[in-house]
């Protein structure tokens, strides 16, 4: 008998990503409220928010297979996270622009049955073209960078604002399926 994989993301980004693989899932958000404060190596960080997210979650079921996720930029070793507004964007991607960060997404997977848990990181490098101010302010125009870690959806119009990456494109946009999918085999889930 298949166990019940459970989304712990409200993001609709992640549930296009997972829905991807073919999997069969139910989408429950966790409401944990992140905080990039912690003293914590960015990648452990990505882990802990991630695993936070699943425990959040998992109480609510007996024997499902919760997944979560947290991403994140580091740029000069400073964490950012998701505008909340233009100006904030603004500010953002200024500070990105024509220079190279990290996105950084920890996921967790946890068998509430068993109680057995794994959470991974995935780190991709992303290049910015240098914009004008009135590009900058074009693109937050669209409002497509708000609620996006690191002010821009590659995926979207932004993906014009992109030189070139390092690493896993579904990283960026949330959801590291390769390293995912294969963490997912340890608890018998099979994507092919």
């Amino acid at each position: 008998m298949r166990k019940t994989i459970i989304l712990a993301s409200a993001s609709p980004r992640r549930k296009e990503l997972l829905k991807l693989t073919g999997l069969k899932f139910r989408v429950d958000a966790s409401n944990y409220e992140e905080n990039l404060n912690l003293k914590l190596k960015p990648h452990k960080l990505a882990r802990f928010l991630s695993k936070q997210k699943a425990k959040t979650v998992a109480g609510k079921y007996k024997d499902a297979v919760i997944i979560a996720a947290d991403t994140f930029i580091v740029f000069k070793n400073r964490l950012l996270g998701k505008p909340h507004t233009a100006a904030e964007a603004r500010k953002m991607l200024k500070t990105l622009n024509g220079k190279s960060h990290s996105v950084i997404t920890g996921f967790t997977i946890m068998d509430t049955g068993s109680n057995k848990t794994t959470s991974g990181s995935v780190e991709t490098k992303v290049y910015l073209k240098k914009l004008s101010s009135k590009e900058i302010d074009a693109y937050v125009r669209t409002k497509e960078p708000l609620d996006k870690a690191g002010a821009y959806a590659i995926q979207g119009l932004g993906s014009v604002i992109i030189k070139k990456i390092e690493g896993d494109y579904f990283n960026v946009i949330g959801l590291p399926l390769s390293a995912l999918t294969e963490s997912l085999k340890k608890f018998g889930i099979f994507v092919l």
